[in-house]
């Protein structure tokens, strides 16, 4: 019995990341929110089965914010219950942090990304956003040419 409880409160790392969205865009604010899913979806979650690269966040008519074109896999074991696993599934914040993202997107023309799909300490399903702006193609290319030298110099720091 005890070992089952030891086993139970272990749970790996869930970390899935949006790497495309740090290159793509330039990070003005971040947040982070709730994801409302079933029963399947947070188990396929769990078992890291799931990408956000293609994925953005927009609102609805209500004021509501929604992720769009999270993939999740379908669960293994989920037969007749199961997800789609392109649905649109609803983002919780405070009504004072949704308004402030409402504003900002319609006014400047700034887009919301998630950046990253975790589990906290409690065993929820959490998404970092961020508040955005599109990178032009010059931005894009500093960007590469600092990662370069990054590289270069972190092969000379080994050398000595």
């Amino acid at each position: 019995m005890l070992i089952f409880c030891e086993y139970r409160f272990m749970q790996k790392n869930i970390n899935i990341q949006n790497k495309k969205a740090r290159f793509e865009f330039e990070i003005l604010d971040k947040y982070t929110a709730g994801i409302q899913l079933t029963g399947t979806e947070i188990k396929s979650i769990r078992q890291s089965k799931a990408r956000i690269t293609e994925s953005f966040c927009e609102f609805n008519e209500q004021g509501e914010l929604f992720v769009v074109n999270m993939y999740i896999e379908e669960y293994a074991f989920g037969h007749h219950y199961n997800h789609k696993p392109k649905s649109e599934r609803r983002l919780l914040l405070n009504k004072r942090e949704l308004k402030k993202l409402e504003k900002e997107v319609s006014a400047k023309g700034n887009t919301i990304v998630p950046l990253r799909l975790f589990i906290n300490e409690n065993g929820w399903a959490k998404l970092e956003i961020a508040l955005a702006k599109g990178k032009k193609t010059h931005d894009k290319r500093e960007t590469l040419k600092d990662r370069d030298n990054k590289r270069d110099l972190a092969r000379i720091k080994k050398a000595f």
